[in-house]
């Protein structure tokens, strides 16, 4: 199968992060020729060593990578299949294109936990110029597209998280310095946080001060940029700042930590897929409607409540919240029923067939249909 993926980056690095996974799995795993289309290659280098921010088009991981700009190259056509990220309609040219040859056509969509997506999954929408866009969904359900996991990604993190001497090899190597691998080897607890402005860091670096165990804080470059600020305490965490690096080091980076601060879609999947404790900040939206979507998915997540009311509180700032229910959630035995749900999630999570599986085996029957 021939196929172009468009992305128009919104969350900085969310939306290139999902398409750029989905990207390399299909060429990977399926044998697929894909293009992946991209506005914002600037975005897209913080997060995959080797791009050229500047290159109109490259190749990657077996994947060419297009800059997608407001003249796109007339020649580069519609093939077998065309999926376009989060509703982010391809360039006029290339639909016109399209109505020539007719090919799938994927409306992917963002990942959901809410019950109407089992209806709408896989629902075609016939337009007049009569090409077909069917809504693929992602989700927490056989009725659904599933999560995008890779093959062999399980064993590889259980290799990571049984070795504590490969845990420190790896940290050493994106930049952790010696004196907090000490404090990890001592005991120390390893926190990664990855939050929008409106997260309230400081009162994490409170809770986290007062916590009798100690903590290794792990922060990307200009993510909660006060955060420093906020832990000149006794007892306060041990900031280590970090670049962004591959997805792959990424997921290492989640392996090795006790808990998971994520935010948007692409790194609140991924720590699923690390079986530790995570607090998930879904991305704001008008009228609090992330709120709905974010309580749908606490109705699955089988953690304790002090975790669930954490992952409220991080989502709905309110002075003094945050750091008591962390207080809650760190509690030992709140703490070790959240690391058993977290493992509970994520073998669930598990055996359910993948986002680019399932959604290649679609593609490739609506083909033959054509």
């Amino acid at each position: 199968m021939q196929a172009d993926i468009f992305c128009r980056v919104v969350d900085n690095y969310g939306d290139v992060g999902v398409c750029w996974r989905l990207a390399r799995q299909l060429a990977r795993d399926r044998g697929w020729d894909v293009r992946l289309w991209v506005d914002d290659l600037e975005s897209f280098a913080h997060i995959q060593p080797g791009l050229a921010p500047t290159a109109p088009r490259q190749r990657l991981a077996g994947v060419d990578v297009l800059h997608w700009t407001d003249a796109p190259d007339p020649a580069l056509c519609a093939r077998d299949v065309v999926i376009e990220a989060f509703a982010c309609d391809p360039p006029a040219t290339f639909i016109a294109s399209m109505r020539r040859t007719h090919p799938v056509w994927i409306n992917l969509e963002y990942l959901s936990a809410e019950s109407w997506v089992e209806s709408c999954h896989g629902l075609p929408s016939q337009r007049p110029d009569g090409l077909v866009k069917h809504f693929f969904f992602p989700g927490f359900t056989a009725a659904t597209g599933g999560l995008l996991r890779e093959p062999g990604l399980s064993a590889e993190r259980d290799a990571l998280q049984a070795s504590a001497p490969l845990q420190d090899s790896f940290l050493r190597a994106v930049g952790v310095p010696e004196d907090a691998l000490a404090l990890r080897q001592a005991g120390a607890r390893t926190v990664s946080l990855f939050c929008y402005p409106s997260a309230p860091a400081a009162e994490l670096a409170q809770a986290l001060a007062a916590d009798p165990r100690p903590t290794v804080l792990l922060v990307p470059q200009g993510v909660a940029p006060a955060l420093e600020s906020a832990c000149g305490a006794p007892g306060a965490p041990r900031v280590v700042r970090l670049p962004f690096i591959a997805q792959p080091d990424y997921d290492r980076l989640l392996w090795c930590a006790d808990l998971n601060f994520v935010r948007g879609e692409d790194s609140f999947v991924r720590a699923a897929w690390a079986a530790r404790p995570l607090v998930w900040q879904i991305y704001p939206q008008e009228e609090n409607v992330h709120l709905e979507k974010l309580d749908a998915w606490l109705a699955r997540y089988p953690a304790p409540e002090p975790a669930h009311a954490l992952i409220r509180a991080w989502n709905q700032p309110q002075p003094g919240r945050t750091a008591a229910a962390c207080a809650d959630a760190l509690a030992p035995a709140a703490w070790q029923a959240w690391l058993d749900a977290a493992r509970q999630w994520d073998a669930c999570q598990s055996a359910l067939p993948g986002l680019a599986e399932n959604l290649a085996v679609f593609c490739t029957e609506l083909a033959k249909k054509r």
